[in-house]
């Protein structure tokens, strides 16, 4: 099946409550799917076009707000339009997935793959301090695992989980396994397990609970930033993921990730072929960052590529990562166009060997 089919699938059988979106290219195929399969027929799963992304993320908001497992999916400018309702929903913690299936930009640009959304996605895109839990896809059945995981993540932590894939990985089509079906929560689950926080209703032994993000206190919401922080935190302490090939000699580390790692994994191997020793390191939680995880290669790596399907944004925190202890470079593709693995052969060589 397609990355965008096996999203649709996923949703269904982690016993996800709700999806509310809004088609655009190169992601339709998600809600289309689910209007296909019908899930209200199979599980009581709604399944909602909104009249925009932002009343998308806005139900997505009064969803999550009830304990309820909702989604939403969309593509870069409508991401944009749900970066309001992303800070309000980090604000008020809630948990929640978006999926991005990101396209070429700047503005509406075109509807082929890029990976020009990494800052918007790991450096908050909205306003305040807040940070999304965000997971890169590589392969169709990535994007059906990360589903689920991402709602185990956004619910232990009560922060909304992004899927950040790109047009590559939504329209490609791969075999995939798929998992038994959970039952979705029942409504007493949910007084259970999320009571504390979750929108229930009020009676006679259950208090009534506001999901909001406003505090007009200057001293109560510096404390609630000091919690979000902590939160961060433990999420940088625990939940890194990140994929290594090679890079136990490597003399020069690709740091890539979604479609540009599986390319990059193929750059690797040519390298290897000339006897040049180049390694790959392939980020899947895009925040938190494998940040120590890349400052380990030290000791032994001479330098490091970032691959992108953007003018550089992931590099950054590459840098970050090594401070200037090694160059760093980066070799990209964007507007819609894909890297080759050749192209990144000859990148390593013009940034390292002296374009030998």
């Amino acid at each position: 099946m397609k990355g965008n089919e096996a999203i649709a699938e996923a949703a269904i059988r982690c016993g996800c409550d709700g999806y509310f979106g809004y088609p655009i290219t190169p992601q339709s195929e998600i809600m289309e799917t689910l209007m296909v399969r019908q899930p209200w027929e199979e599980t009581g799963m709604v399944v909602l076009q909104a009249e925009s992304e932002t009343s998308s993320i806005n139900m997505l908001y009064g969803g999550a707000a009830t304990g309820k497992k909702v989604m939403t999916s969309s593509s870069s400018p409508g991401i944009s339009l749900m970066c309001e309702g992303l800070t309000y929903l980090a604000g008020a913690e809630l948990p929640c997935l978006i999926v991005n299936v990101s396209r070429g930009g700047p503005g509406l640009g075109t509807i082929q793959p890029a990976q020009s959304d990494y800052f918007q996605a790991v450096k908050g895109g909205g306003h305040g301090d807040y940070h999304l839990i965000v997971l890169a896809p590589a392969s169709v059945q990535e994007m059906y695992d990360f589903v689920d995981l991402a709602f185990e993540l956004s619910f232990k932590y009560r922060n909304p989980a992004m899927i950040l894939a790109d047009g590559v990985i939504g329209q490609m089509m791969e075999k995939v396994y798929l998992s038994d079906f959970k039952p979705r929560w029942t409504k007493e689950e949910i007084v259970k397990m999320h009571g504390d926080w979750a929108c229930t209703g009020k009676t006679a032994d259950r208090k009534q609970h506001i999901a909001t993000s406003l505090e007009l206190e200057s001293s109560r919401q510096e404390v609630f930033n000091h919690k979000l922080q902590a939160k961060y935190q433990t999420l940088r302490d625990n939940e890194v993921r990140y994929e290594e090939m090679m890079c136990e000699d490597a003399d020069y580390i690709i740091i890539a990730y979604g479609s540009s790692a599986r390319i990059s994994s193929k750059a690797v191997e040519l390298c290897r072929a000339e006897g040049i020793k180049v390694g790959l390191l392939r980020p899947i939680t895009l925040y938190p960052f494998p940040t120590k995880e890349i400052r380990a290669h030290l000791s032994h790596a001479k330098g490091m590529l970032t691959v992108e399907m953007s003018a550089g944004q992931m590099i950054e925190d590459v840098r970050l990562a090594v401070s200037d202890n090694i160059p760093v470079h980066h070799y990209g593709r964007y507007g819609g166009m894909i890297p080759s693995p050749n192209e990144e052969v000859d990148a390593i060589k013009a940034n390292f060997l002296g374009g030998k």
